[in-house]
């Protein structure tokens, strides 16, 4: 494996024996920032359930960025860890995609590689998947050729790197064109004091490394990705006292961004201060009725909608060109939707964080993610309304056992689910 400075190596050799020694599972975490924000779409719910356990049980993730309609992609899958995020990419590429992921602990890559054989069994045919020993940086190093690759992932792991930048031009280059960076990670809206950048454990949990949204966004844009577009946001929670002090009133999101690398050969659409009509017209499984571009641009399908040129450009251009037709209304005088600032995105889900807080219901890692309150708060507080006690999963005692609604470490302490329905499944 290639060789990092003696500055990064000290960074790396940190964050190595947290997730290689002091992690056993997810458990362990001091706060929300490496556990998924949201809850994935029913399709990956279903492929997460026939994951091998050993896989799943070491899962350190801070959001779901795993597109949809990715058949015969190939997909790269930065920091992929235990292959949490791989497996379920294999099942959706299928036997002609393939699933490259690249780690540098080696604990993680064991159990990685351990369980394809076992999988393979579950999907009925060999996924072409790999894992490779190297740092996010040096993906070149690594085995990674410059544009072979559809789609790059990464869950909660570029906020790790003390070299961001590096990390960003390796993806670019591995990028085809058209290719996209689909990834969740952690960021803050001010810049980070040293003494929170160096601090072992909040590097470990995600916390130390995260890039100010400002300037995560201005680098993006430098190494020539498109603009970058947020799919998903949320706040937050740091439960230890002794790391809330040190943060301050620094606050702390999970955001899954979109980076497209453009493909200027694929089409235009002339000026910038064009905008354009854009009609969905289905064909991305588990997306069928509507497609999210991102928190601004949801098409329903074959509903025509305005949009920005750069928008417009972007579905044009990109791996998603073919589920859209886009058609330029130069000088209609049409208004386009614009993308609503993070700044603004970051203090929404803020504010909406408070109020989950503060109207009874469980902390927001729970109540928003999974809609699933602590035992004690289901009866006392009818914290989960009737009609969302199945579907959402935070169910009163009664139901427990008939709909196992309770999330898996809930199962053992409170009788939430039955054990076979605490597992993989995410009982939530």
């Amino acid at each position: 494996m290639a060789s990092l400075d003696n500055a990064n190596s000290q960074v790396y050799d940190s964050v190595k024996t947290y997730y290689g020694k002091v992690l056993e599972s997810s458990k362990d975490l001091k706060t929300s920032a490496c556990t998924a924000a949201s809850r994935p779409p029913a399709k990956i719910m279903s492929i997460i359930s026939k994951i091998p356990e050993p896989v799943t049980s070491k899962f350190y993730g801070c959001g779901n960025p795993i597109p949809l309609g990715i058949q015969g992609k190939d997909v790269l899958d930065l920091g992929s860890g235990s292959g949490r995020d791989c497996y379920i990419a294999a099942a959706l590429v299928g036997a002609s995609g393939s699933v490259t992921g690249i780690d540098m602990t080696d604990e993680q890559l064991e159990t990685a590689r351990n369980n394809i054989s076992d999988y393979a069994q579950v999907l009925g045919f060999q996924p072409k998947m790999q894992f490779l020993t190297g740092y996010i940086e040096m993906i070149r190093q690594a085995g990674v050729k410059d544009e072979s690759m559809d789609i790059c992932i990464s869950n909660c792991v570029v906020n790790l790197s003390p070299n961001k930048r590096l990390v960003l031009e390796g993806v670019f280059r591995a990028l085809r064109a058209g290719g996209e960076f689909y990834f969740s990670d952690v960021y803050a809206d001010s810049q980070l004091d040293d003494k929170v950048r160096t601090h072992e454990v909040l590097l470990g949990e995600c916390i130390g490394g995260a890039l100010f949204t400002e300037e995560f966004e201005t680098m993006a844009r430098e190494i020539g990705f498109a603009m970058p577009r947020v799919l998903s946001i949320a706040h937050i929670e740091i439960h230890d006292q002794e790391l809330l002090q040190l943060v301050g009133e620094t606050k702390f999101f999970s955001i899954t961004y979109r980076l497209f690398k453009p493909n200027p050969t694929n089409g235009s659409l002339g000026s910038l201060d064009e905008v354009a009509l854009v009609t969905y017209h289905g064909g991305v499984e588990g997306e069928e009725s509507s497609y999210v571009l991102d928190i601004d641009h949801v098409f329903e399908k074959d509903v025509s909608a305005v949009v920005s040129a750069d928008t417009a450009r972007l579905m044009a251009q990109s791996w998603i060109a073919p589920f859209f037709t886009v058609e330029s209304l130069s000088g209609s005088g049409a208004k386009a939707k614009q993308a609503t600032p993070t700044t603004a995105l970051m203090q929404q889900a803020y504010v909406d964080s408070r109020k989950s807080e503060s109207s009874g219901c469980c902390a927001p890692k729970k109540s928003e993610s999974s809609g699933c309150c602590p035992p004690k708060k289901s009866e006392s507080s009818g914290c989960c309304p009737p009609k969302k006690s199945e579907s959402s999963g935070c169910c009163p005692p009664k139901k427990s056992e008939s709909s196992g609604c309770c999330p898996p470490k809930k199962s053992e302490s409170s009788g939430c689910c039955p054990p076979k329905k605490s597992g993989p499944s995410g009982c939530c």
